[in-house]
């Protein structure tokens, strides 16, 4: 059985990403942190991440750095293009933790952190 290769994108201070790193460190899974704060949002993965899980979805419209937007900012995401030069300029806005899954049964991305998703993706999964 190989081991997944794991990368977590997200904001270290994040409470959502806390748990899912803390869950991955528990279950003895390596994984390689990526700071959205320090790295920035890689601009060649916004596209893939869109594609797996949908703009709508990745873009977090219930957190403080949306809530804050001013209201004409808000008004002008309207598709994939403006949702991802949005979150490319203000990566606070898109919902933590994004997980790249490599190596499992199926490579996959993840947003959010879902233990029981987590521990099929992590043990190879059954049938996705």
């Amino acid at each position: 059985m190989s081991t997944p290769t794991i990368i977590v994108y997200g904001i270290p201070n994040c409470d959502t990403v806390k748990k899912a790193r803390a869950w991955l460190q528990e279950q003895g899974l390596p994984y390689r942190f990526h700071d959205f704060k320090k790295q920035g949002v890689p601009a060649e993965r916004l596209p893939a991440w869109m594609a797996a899980v949908g703009w709508d979805r990745l873009l977090n419209r219930q957190g403080t750095t949306w809530r804050k937007l001013d209201p004409t900012v808000q008004g002008r995401v309207h598709d994939a293009a403006s949702a991802a030069a949005l979150m490319a300029e203000q990566p606070s806005v898109i919902k933590r933790p994004v997980v790249e899954w490599s190596g499992t049964s199926t490579d996959r991305v993840t947003v959010g952190f879902q233990a029981d998703q987590w521990n099929e993706l992590a043990g190879g999964g059954s049938n996705a």
